[in-house]
């Protein structure tokens, strides 16, 4: 089975990417690993005739923008990685199962639960691979340190992963982040860390030319952000009914279903976001965890409906602050969506920020607050 690099060089070679020096040389960082892991079993055998001591190979972590390749090299480097000992998941549902299990080993096990644990997810595994890591949560915050020093240390598990954020940005004014310090540390120091953040985002040349508002509602543009959610995540169209779904905390120990969340792009609807009781901190968690939304089923908004249209113009306010992306199925364009009503005039400055929301100088930026 040929490696990663060279994999990455026959798609260049074709034409279906484009040459890249940052992509080129995290896969060849990600080929060494490669080689060390598939070593390790090959040479398993005389390495315990002659006594020879194993040495961990260091994981690698990998950052950068939105779109700059890092799950495409990620999937390659799990589909070429010659041993049988390896997961690939994604982040937010590795926690999940995480605290799932945490909260078995309460019941049954006295002492650190930390421990059974990390044994039980490390048992039969060699590299552990993982998509989009990103911290927002205390809960996970607590635990990653100890959590990982004993995946890493103490069970000899390669982590390869890949994130938006470099290591010391990780979990950024989170709350009571100096439990996470620790956790940065061990990334530091065990892990390799590779930054892809060239100039082009090669996720958004995929939905380039796309519209990003869609009206009116029904069948066609439903296919149409359809179409954009598999473009923007690589996620199999004829899988989507195991599309993986979120519970995004937003404070207060309150929980926000997100129906579709994968690779930072979530989906919902109109009526889970602004007819249900929101304020702005639910909709900053939104901002602050997707780089995509893709909200549907917009309608026009009468005088009736004043209380929906004030949480619309809370939720764009907070989307384009944090310069995210939005896609959105609505039953009219966006000067028409309240035309009157409490707060009619105030909300120009929402139609506004949506005209320029599909603009491609906003397309291009990067995700993040603006400051």
């Amino acid at each position: 089975m040929s490696g990663v690099l060279a994999s990455y060089e026959r798609l260049v070679a074709a034409g279906e990417l484009r040459p890249d020096p940052d992509q080129r040389r995290a896969a060849e960082r990600l080929d060494k690993l490669q080689r060390e892991l598939e070593a390790e079993t090959t040479g398993g055998l005389l390495g315990q005739l002659f006594g020879r001591k194993k040495v961990r190979a260091q994981g690698v972590y990998m950052w950068g923008g939105v779109g700059r390749g890092k799950s495409m090299l990620m999937d390659l480097f799990h589909a070429t990685l010659g041993i049988p000992e390896k997961r690939r998941a994604h982040f937010h549902a590795f926690m999940q199962d995480v605290h799932a299990r945490l909260r078995e080993a309460r019941k049954s096990e006295s002492g650190d639960p930390i421990l059974p644990v990390a044994a039980a997810l490390a048992q039969g595994v060699r590299c552990l691979a993982f998509d989009e890591m990103v911290v927002t949560n205390i809960a996970d915050a607590t635990i990653m340190g100890r959590l990982f020093t004993q995946l890493i240390v103490q069970h000899g598990v390669t982590v390869v992963t890949t994130s938006n954020r470099a290591p010391k940005d990780l979990y950024k004014d989170g709350l009571s982040r100096e439990l996470f310090l620790p956790f940065i540390a061990l990334i530091e120091s065990e892990l390799d860390v590779v930054p892809l953040d060239g100039p082009t985002d090669y996720r958004l040349e995929r939905i380039g030319g796309l519209p990003t508002w869609y009206s009116p509602t029904g069948d066609a543009a439903t296919a149409a952000v359809r179409e954009v959610f598999f473009r923007l995540t690589d996620y199999p169209p004829e899988d989507a009914a195991h599309v993986p779904s979120q519970e995004l905390d937003v404070g207060g120990g309150r929980l926000l279903h997100v129906p579709k969340s994968l690779k930072g792009v979530a989906v919902f609807s109109f009526k889970r976001l602004c007819t249900e009781a929101r304020g702005a901190p639910d909709y900053l968690a939104v901002a602050r965890e997707f780089h995509t939304v893709i909200l549907v089923g917009i309608p026009r908004m009468d005088k009736a409906m004043r209380n929906e249209a004030a949480r619309f113009v809370t939720l764009i306010d907070a989307l384009y602050e944090h310069r995210v992306k939005l896609f959105a199925t609505a039953a009219v364009e966006p000067d028409q969506l309240y035309p009157s009503g409490d707060g009619a005039f105030e909300f120009e400055r929402t139609v506004s920020r949506l005209m320029e929301m599909q603009s491609d100088d906003y397309m291009a930026l990067g995700h993040g607050a603006t400051g």
